[in-house]
């Protein structure tokens, strides 16, 4: 079955659904929503705790509650939101192949909105040795089981180590412990506060280096930064963060990649270099907070709008890197437009001095106030990029402590 829509938005989480929801409510015509999963609103649905921001009554969220909060709008606009979909491949320039349980049809559209979002990277593309015991899990399969199953010791287990830090570290101890599984250790290759898990001891610069048991996991191989070897006990370990994008099909629309963030690059419209064709949220940079990757959500949407209405394309060819212990930037390329650049560091920094160059002049340098974290990302406003040329050479976001 062949037939068109406005606006096909690819993902119901907090990017999609936000943008959306601004389409519809705009008048941007049939604006449509495709979403892989049984129920929309992405990976706020399993976060069952505090922090999503508050309702209308002041009461504070859970991500369930926002998840809904997020649906409920964007059907409320006159998005139509479909659940158990796949786009599985593309028919054109701004048509989708997509699957379902009533079939396969292809859906055209005049714009298509990317938002397919993030995913924690596996034990198998992490490389960590050993073999393939039950009860490796990642924060996003232990909070669906958990969400799905309950707190059953064989789904679970009893006695856990988590590996990572920052707040999605913490989420999972706090998963684990909601579940009633004793959280070993959490075992940090990165400086963290060992006061951030509470009672949990912390293993800072230590490393997993091979995974033990056969048919369930016995226990993990633990590296120290002193280079000293010990074994944590424990029948399920949860690996965290080290977010890759859901890129699939961005990838097989041809779209060029990120090299720190592997998601598509966008200029500061969130434009992807194929016309009509856009992305936000976790697929451009994952880990963000839900309302963050709304928002950007929202941006998304207007620029729809533009195109829909006729706009000229304007986009900037200018690339933007990062540089020194810069993790990534984003975006990618430097637009007509104020841009307002997102960059993260590979590792802590303290009270570092950024500078953004382009061509050899210095745009900017300036040292920041407080400390850079990897799993939180920091904005710098438009005035970071005032006078860069969109179509002169690379601009470059570089750090220095």
């Amino acid at each position: 079955m062949n037939r068109t829509v406005d606006v096909l938005v690819v993902g119901a989480g907090p990017a999609g659904l936000a943008a959306a929801a601004r389409l519809a409510a705009a008048g941007a015509g049939r604006v449509e929503v495709l979403e892989r999963e049984p129920a929309a609103g992405g990976v706020p649905r399993h976060c069952a705790r505090p922090g999503f921001g508050a309702d209308a009554l002041g009461r504070a969220l859970d991500g369930p509650g926002y998840a809904r909060r997020a649906v409920r709008e964007a059907v409320r606009a006159g998005a139509v939101v479909r659940t158990g979909v796949s786009a599985t491949g593309w028919a054109g320039p701004l048509a989708l192949d997509v699957t379902s349980p009533a079939g396969l049809e292809r859906i055209g559209a005049r714009a298509v909105v990317l938002a397919t979002g993030a995913r924690e990277r596996p034990r198998s593309a992490r490389l960590v040795p050993g073999t393939r015991p039950a009860g490796v899990l990642t924060t996003g399969e232990l909070q669906r089981t958990v969400a799905l199953l309950g707190a059953r010791p064989e789904r679970v287990g009893r006695r856990a180590v988590v590996v990572g830090d920052g707040p999605v570290a913490r989420s999972a101890v706090r998963t684990l412990r909601s579940a009633g599984v004793e959280v070993a250790a959490v075992v940090a290759e990165l400086p963290v506060s060992t006061t951030a898990f509470g009672a949990v001891p912390v293993l800072t610069g230590a490393v997993v280096t091979e995974l033990l048991g056969r048919g369930r996991l016995t226990g993990v191989a633990v590296r120290g930064r002193d280079g000293r070897a010990s074994v944590l006990r424990c029948d399920t370990v949860v690996l965290t963060g080290d977010w890759i994008p859901d890129h699939e099909l961005a990838r097989a629309r041809g779209l060029p990649l990120a090299p720190g963030t592997r998601g598509p690059v966008t200029d500061g419209a969130l434009r992807t270099a194929a016309p009509g064709v856009f992305a936000a949220g976790g697929l451009l940079h994952g880990g963000e907070p839900a309302p963050a990757a709304a928002a950007e959500g929202r941006a998304a949407a207007d620029a729809v709008l533009d195109h829909l209405g006729g706009a000229p394309r304007a986009v900037g060819t200018a690339p933007v890197t990062a540089a020194g212990p810069l993790r990534w930037v984003t975006p990618g390329l430097l637009g007509p437009e104020a841009t307002t650049l997102l960059v993260r560091p590979e590792r802590r920094l303290v009270r570092p001095v950024l500078t953004v160059a382009q061509d050899g002049a210095r745009l900017r340098r300036e040292r920041l106030r407080g400390t850079l974290v990897p799993w939180r990302s920091v904005r710098l406003g438009p005035g970071w990029t005032r006078g860069a040329d969109p179509a002169g050479g690379p601009v470059t976001v570089e750090a220095e402590e």
